[in-house]
């Protein structure tokens, strides 16, 4: 277990690379980068934030607080986040206008 708490604070420690973050500009353009990043604020701030305001009414979401920072939901959030963008803002030739 803690060998898997290690390798989860790795990873999130591991995405605020320089070298890591060129690399998801090169491939994927900065709308993409914005999402990604924009996503960790909201899952490793946001989140608890949340929890810990619900956790002054019900005690309970006190504990999702770490929960938060162990759960990695952006393999879900960030491709549905990224498809809403290409849906509604992504760019579209003459033909489809």
């Amino acid at each position: 277990m803690i060998k898997k708490l290690k390798e989860k604070v790795v990873h999130k420690l591991s995405f605020w690379k320089k070298e890591n973050l060129k690399k998801i500009v090169v491939e994927y353009g900065v709308p993409f980068l914005i999402i990604l990043v924009g996503w960790e604020i909201i899952e490793d701030i946001l989140f608890p934030a949340l929890f810990y305001y619900l956790g002054q009414y019900f005690p309970a979401f006190y504990a999702l607080i770490p929960v938060t920072w162990i759960l990695c939901l952006h393999p879900i959030a960030v491709p549905v986040l990224w498809w809403i963008y290409v849906k509604f803002y992504g760019k579209r030739d003459n033909k489809t206008q």
